[in-house]
């Protein structure tokens, strides 16, 4: 029986769709099973290895019979502290002197006297053993070593480990020779510091015997007695080969010992007394008596022409060389001055003018520069021998100063001795007219218009003069080095009526400070009136409290807090403020000396090594602000006044465009200069200088003392003077402390008058505001410039004139 099969051709695709699904799903999906035994395809089965498996690949290192090295630390570069020393600029001389014990006093001393203003710097070799503390000379090394002939040894490796890289030339020499120090330092200028130098005069016949010849002896080495002049070179090639130097020396003739290392460290084969043109030559005394032969002597143009005299036998020698060798140096600066003047004065005949040749008066001192516009002219005031008027905007008469007053009698003095000079029969009547200005290119110019009798003519006649004072050789005051990295604690005192104040600046110091994790302390000093309740909710600086502990939990992690410290006023001090105290522009009001009170009371919190910088809550600063009380406030050394920058209430006002972040201009405001709320110094400082005020103003160590200070109820009056604020503390105390005051544009006030204000839109408040004396005028708040009050004047006279003729 047989069975009929018949497919159409949808059968067949069916089945050809089923079989290829069982294919494709029993087919495996690593393809590079298919490809692991075929070497000619290792690479590309493992491209298909990562494209695929990135996730799971993890590699593994052989690290079986391999050297572990470690990884080697990149260094940070770290950049020297000064530009000198990265740009490897040295000093010029440096001056060492072998001397002894004996001699300390004498010898040394006319040296360091007569040279060591006029040398880079200078130092005294002896005996360890010898060294004693009642010493004039502070610059003295000692050595332990008392073998006599290593001590030039000691000198030159003391040198090779202090000073090697800090000056191009050495000048070696015994403690009995003078040194014509001007000399040596001009003929210097003209030597290369890029060759080796071993320059002096060659040894006498009589200071050197060692097996060979005296001829061959003269012409190798220097002597000490006259001076050995070395290059940094030679010093640091005579460190390589130093204990070579002392194996062999034999002899106790330091010029020998000394010739013998540099010929031996440098192959130097003889000293030279003349290099690359230049001589530095020395006088030897032989027998002449200074006090006697210097008569003789002072002929010799040998003597005239030396950098170097000896042996000097006495301390009035060295006195009576040094003043005769600069009256030398006087004169011969002043036939050049002349010839300068005169050359200057005749050149080209006058077929060019001053103007193109440069030619000023006085010869050397610069033209002041052109302004650059109208605000940058330097002023002329106009003065005599006792006052200045209108010195600035604010003052139109003010009392000279002593070292002002005094310096105006000798200008006046020096004119008419010239006058009369130049004019025997004129005698000084008066003066007429006299203006001073300060130019920082020129120094201080005078212009003089004085009254004179001729006594030959017999009238009145008027002469004018132009005195100038130079200004002299500029010196770098040095002054300690200091970081921007240091933590600043503020202190912000707070009365009970500066509460909104004190929160909006809490609000601008978490945005300036907190935020951007400034290394800064904040401490709130609350001042309670001996009536006012300090806790529970009837606090009054509650709302304070609750932000301070907002804060400090907010940026815990960063290390920011704000803390707070109360005071208790007494009741003498307790009474309720005025408005008339918003006048002022300090907020202290007419209580300046609280400030003395709140830093006494909160220096205990915070401790004798911080930097403290007592705020005001009416200010607001910047961040470069705060780096600047970092680099100007500086430990033992100095303290920082900054003068702030008033902004004016011009929402108020209308006459300015309110801009807080605006640049400081006579429109929107004004630099407060009698405002001394902001200050910074360090506690230690602080403390040092109010004990040694402490009977003028007493120290403030609890609440109670605060009426002491004041002096309510003191039995006689405290006269503290003028001492009114921190700066005046430090400014009269003892203490060697610069003060340093300057404006800050980064620093505004004028939150508090602005908030007063904005509660009084029609002034009816306003108006009863004044300052009645004169020295409290000083101290108000202004809301507007005098041109802008001017211009305000003459619009509301136009208006009632136009009124008037209507």
């Amino acid at each position: 029986m047989g069975i009929n099969c018949n497919f159409s051709r949808n059968h067949y695709l069916l089945l050809g769709i089923v079989c290829g699904f069982l294919f494709s799903y029993y087919s495996p999906h690593d393809y590079a099973e298919y490809v692991a035994e075929c070497p000619e395809v290792t690479e590309h089965t493992d491209m298909l290895s990562t494209l695929e498996h990135n996730n799971e690949f993890e590699p593994q290192l052989n690290l079986e019979q391999k050297p572990m090295i470690a990884k080697k630390m990149v260094k940070n570069i770290i950049r020297p502290r000064y530009y000198y020393s990265e740009l490897g600029i040295r000093e010029k001389l440096f001056v060492g002197v072998l001397t002894t014990t004996e001699n300390v006093d004498t010898f040394a001393t006319a040296i360091n006297r007569t040279a060591a203003h006029l040398v880079n710097k200078i130092k005294f070799f002896i005996h360890a053993d010898n060294v004693k503390s009642n010493f004039n000379l502070k610059n003295i090394v000692g050595f332990t070593d008392t073998r006599e002939h290593l001590r030039p040894f000691h000198m030159l490796k003391y040198l090779a480990d202090n000073y090697l890289d800090e000056y191009d030339f050495f000048l070696l020499l015994m403690d009995t020779t003078y040194v014509n120090a001007r000399t040596v330092r001009r003929q210097l200028q003209h030597l290369s510091v890029t060759l080796d130098v071993y320059m002096g005069t060659n040894l006498d016949e009589s200071s050197y015997s060692d097996g060979k010849s005296e001829e061959a002896a003269r012409n190798e080495y220097c002597d000490l007695h006259a001076g050995i002049i070395l290059s940094s070179g030679v010093i640091r090639k005579i460190r390589a080969n130093l204990d070579w130097c002392v194996r062999n020396s034999a002899s106790n003739n330091y010029s020998s010992n000394i010739g013998k290392c540099v010929k031996y460290s440098t192959k130097i084969k003889s000293c030279h007394q003349s290099w690359q043109g230049i001589d530095i030559a020395s006088y030897h005394l032989n027998s002449y008596k200074i006090y006697r032969d210097f008569h003789l002597i002072a002929k010799d143009d040998r003597f005239n022409n030396a950098a170097m005299v000896y042996p000097v036998t006495s301390t009035d020698d060295f006195y009576l060389l040094h003043a005769y060798f600069s009256r030398i140096h006087l004169k011969q600066n002043s036939d050049v001055k002349r010839t300068l003047l005169e050359d200057a004065m005749q050149i080209s005949n006058g077929t060019l003018s001053n103007d193109i040749l440069e030619v000023r008066w006085p010869l050397g001192v610069p033209k002041s520069n052109p302004p650059e516009s109208r605000h940058d002219v330097v002023p002329w005031t106009v003065l005599n021998t006792t006052h200045s008027f209108m010195y600035n905007s604010e003052v139109n008469v003010q009392r000279l100063s002593a070292v002002d007053e005094e310096d105006m009698r000798n200008v006046l003095n020096k004119t008419i001795l010239e006058a009369t000079r130049n004019n025997p029969d004129a005698e000084f009547r008066g003066i007429h007219t006299a203006y001073k200005r300060f130019d920082a290119v020129r120094g201080m110019d005078y212009r003089l218009l004085l009254n004179f009798y001729d006594r030959k003519l017999r009238k009145m006649v008027q002469k004018s003069f132009e005195v100038i004072k130079p200004i002299s050789l500029i010196e770098i005051v040095p002054s300690p080095y200091v970081t921007e990295s240091t933590r600043v604690a503020m202190l912000l005192p707070t009365f009970e009526n500066q509460v909104l104040e004190t929160e909006q600046f809490l609000e601008s110091y978490e945005k300036t400070c907190m935020d951007s994790q400034d290394n800064t302390f904040l401490m709130l000093i609350f001042m309670y009136r001996a009536e006012t309740p300090s806790k529970g909710d009837e606090d009054v600086f509650l709302p304070l409290k609750n932000i301070a502990l907002a804060l400090t939990e907010k940026h815990k992690q960063d290390g920011s807090r704000v803390a707070w410290v109360s005071i208790r006023l007494p009741v003498e001090v307790s009474s309720k403020v005025g408005n008339s105290n918003r006048y002022y522009s300090s907020f202290y009001g007419p209580h300046a000396l609280m400030s003395f009170a709140a830093v006494d009371l909160a220096l205990r919190k915070i401790g004798l090594e911080s930097l403290v910088m007592l705020c005001s809550n009416a200010a607001s600063f910047r961040p470069d602000f705060l780096n600047r009380v970092r680099m100007n406030t500086i430990q033992g050394f100095q303290v920082y006044s900054p003068i702030g920058f008033m902004m004016y209430p011009c929402e108020w006002t209308g006459l300015c465009k309110p801009c807080e972040n605006c640049d400081v201009g006579q429109s929107s405001g004004y630099f407060d200069r009698a405002n001394y709320d902001v200050v910074s110094f360090y506690s230690n400082d602080y403390v040092f200088a109010r004990k040694q005020l402490e009977q003028v103003l007493p120290i403030v160590r609890s609440d109670r003392d605060i009426v002491n200070l004041l002096g309510i109820n003191a039995t006689q009056p405290i006269t503290s003077g003028t001492i009114t604020n921190i700066i005046d503390l430090f400014a009269k105390s003892n203490s060697k402390i610069h003060v340093l005051r300057a404006i800050e544009p980064n620093l505004r006030y004028g939150r508090s008058i602005s908030n007063f204000l904005s509660n009084d839109p029609y002034g009816e408040q306003f108006s009863k505001l004044h300052c009645s004396e004169e020295t409290e005028q000083r101290q108000c708040i202004r809301i507007a410039s005098k041109k802008q009050i001017g211009d305000v004047f003459v619009q509301y006279s136009k208006q009632f004139a136009n009124r008037e003729v209507v």
